[in-house]
This record gives structure tokens, sequence and C-alpha cells, in this order.
């Protein structure tokens, strides 16, 4: 009997010293910083879930690599000033297509500019450009017609005589 009641008091003792396990917690705060790059084919077609890098000014490895969201954003916390780069490799139906935007960083870590592509750029230009070539492709069209029913014509007359 003693030997049972030893053995009583050992479990109790180990259950009444032992410490409560805890589960591992994650913490978060929320702070109102960084850079975010939206990445896009079409105004509605987001770069969605693709592999980008950022590098810092003159940096060779990257400061940080991940994927875009669903909505093709890449966000980024710069911890100096001066240009950053954001390289996105984006796959679509039509194979691999790659961009790379340069971002401005000021002193206060803030976003100063951005290297806007070529076509946002020159829009204008390009819209220009493809009105005047498709009047002068549409004025083609019309007098190669006139050119070969008049050289019709001249045939026809040609044999009749």
């Amino acid at each position: 009997m003693s030997r049972t009641i030893l053995v009583c008091l050992c479990c109790l003792l180990l259950i009444g010293i032992h410490t409560p396990v805890q589960a591992h917690t994650i913490n978060y705060s929320v702070e109102n910083r960084g850079i975010s790059v939206r990445v896009f084919y079409d105004k509605d077609e987001p770069v969605n879930y693709s592999a980008y890098e950022v590098l810092g000014p003159g940096d060779k490895i990257p400061h940080q690599k991940g994927r875009t969201d669903k909505n093709g954003f890449a966000t980024f916390i710069p911890d100096r000033q001066g240009t950053w780069v954001v390289n996105v490799m984006g796959e679509s139906e039509h194979g691999m297509h790659g961009a790379t935007i340069r971002v401005q960083v000021d002193r206060d870590l803030a976003m100063g500019s951005f290297d806007k592509p070529l076509v946002a750029k020159f829009t204008k230009a390009f819209v220009g450009g493809s009105v005047l070539l498709a009047l002068f492709g549409g004025w083609s069209l019309l007098t190669s017609r006139r050119r070969t029913a008049r050289g019709e014509l001249s045939q026809v007359a040609r044999k009749a005589e």
C-alpha cells in the first residue's frame, strides 16, 4: 500500500510543478511605410503571382525577392535613398515577359519619381504616328486600285484595236 501512495504522491508532485506550455504566437505591427509597384498587362489584367526581385542602389544581391500578389502588387521598404530597381518576370499565354522599373527614393525614404514605360511617355506620339500610317495605308490602297483599274481598261482598249 505504501508503494501505491508513493506513486500517487509522485504523480501529484509532477502535476503540481509542471510549467504550462504556451503555443507559439505570431506578433505583428502595421505601419504606413513602403513603396508599392503595380504591374499589369492591361488595365484589367494584373501580372499576378509573378516572380520579382528588388535591388537597392548599387546592390548586386537582391534586397528582396518574392511574387506579386493577386492584384499584381510588389511592395518593399527601402532602407536608403537612391535608385531602386524592381525586376518583374511575368508569364502569359505568349511566353515570358519582363519589366524593369526604376524607382527614385528620396532621403525621407519615400518615392520621389519612377521611370514610366516608353509607351506611357510617348502615348500621343504613338497614337499620332499610328493615325498617319493608317491614313497613308488607306490612300495607298485606293490609288493602287485606281491604277489597276485604269491599266485593265487600257489593255482591253489595246486588244480591241
